[in-house]
């Protein structure tokens, strides 16, 4: 691809200026309570587990594959860039597994949890486009939820509105009162190609950071987190802990209680391929 100003992030063949970390959780927000203090359903040596049980990266066929490892485990953990980056626009494809609850990290920091995760969500009431405040306030910020279209078998062939009747993580207008744009949910259904490669394009700008989503080149969401109001969100606070750089990070997600398997599937995948960066 031969694009004016952009330069590769993955060279197709190594993971070359990539590293895999462990998913560890850390506080809910800047000078808050941890995670693991406050959800009793992890066990209370989540963090050690995930050191021991962390996601397995590989370049399979061009793509960066992720998978937890072993398969099954119920921990993940990310990729993430040696380097770090002010403002940008990245762009890459997409190609995950049904279910597979992954994710790309923006201007996250290196040795801690927090960032804001662009949500693939590509599960059960799960969204893609939103995002969501890993250590910054936990903010669920998304234009809508999906589930799967099945065929007469059972078997996933697409996707559709969640059904708010059999939910399990509910969409409400406040997730959608905190973007600043937003894609219609039909709009968003012509525009994903089940199981195949989707082109995502994100532009990161700002301190604290406004971030645009496109998703094969529909404008999905927008947030402004200068703005953003939302509980337990602090915007000076939040620049603080992230600054403006950070680094880009790929999700394999780890299985809660609530979604269990149905969060990542033992066999699931996530793939990503022409990556590529242009900083602003």
């Amino acid at each position: 691809m031969n694009e004016p100003g952009f330069e590769p992030l993955f060279d197709g063949v190594s993971l070359t200026g990539w590293s895999a970390i462990p998913r560890h959780y850390g506080q809910l927000y800047p000078g808050g309570p941890g995670v693991l203090d406050v959800n009793t359903d992890f066990p209370r040596d989540y963090n050690s587990q995930a050191d021991a049980h962390p996601a397995a990266w590989s370049v399979e066929d061009g793509a960066i594959v992720g998978r937890q490892q072993p398969e099954g485990s119920g921990y993940g953990g990310y990729l993430i860039s040696d380097r770090g980056y002010g403002d940008f626009e990245l762009r890459l494809e997409a190609n995950p597994d049904w279910p597979a609850d992954t994710g790309i990290m923006v201007r996250r920091r290196r040795d801690s949890w927090e960032g804001l995760q662009v949500l693939i969500d590509h599960r059960q009431s799960g969204s893609i486009g939103g995002f969501y405040g890993n250590g910054i306030g936990g903010f669920h910020a998304v234009p809508f939820a999906l589930d799967a279209r099945r065929a007469p078998d059972g078997t996933p062939i697409g996707l559709q509105l969640d059904d708010p009747a059999t939910s399990v993580e509910p969409f409400t207008p406040e997730k959608r009162a905190m973007l600043t744009k937003s894609a219609r949910a039909e709009d968003f259904l012509a525009a994903w190609r089940w199981g195949d490669w989707n082109d995502f394009r994100i532009r990161c700008v700002g301190a604290p950071a406004l971030t645009t989503v496109w998703v094969n080149d529909l404008l999905v969401a927008e947030i402004d987190l200068a703005r953003l109001q939302a509980p337990h969100y602090d915007p000076e606070a939040v620049l603080g802990v992230l600054g403006d750089r950070g680094h880009i990070a790929f999700e394999v997600h780890d299985n809660d209680a609530l979604l269990g398997r149905d969060r990542w599937a033992p066999s699931a995948r996530c793939r990503w391929r022409h990556v590529r960066i242009k900083e602003l």
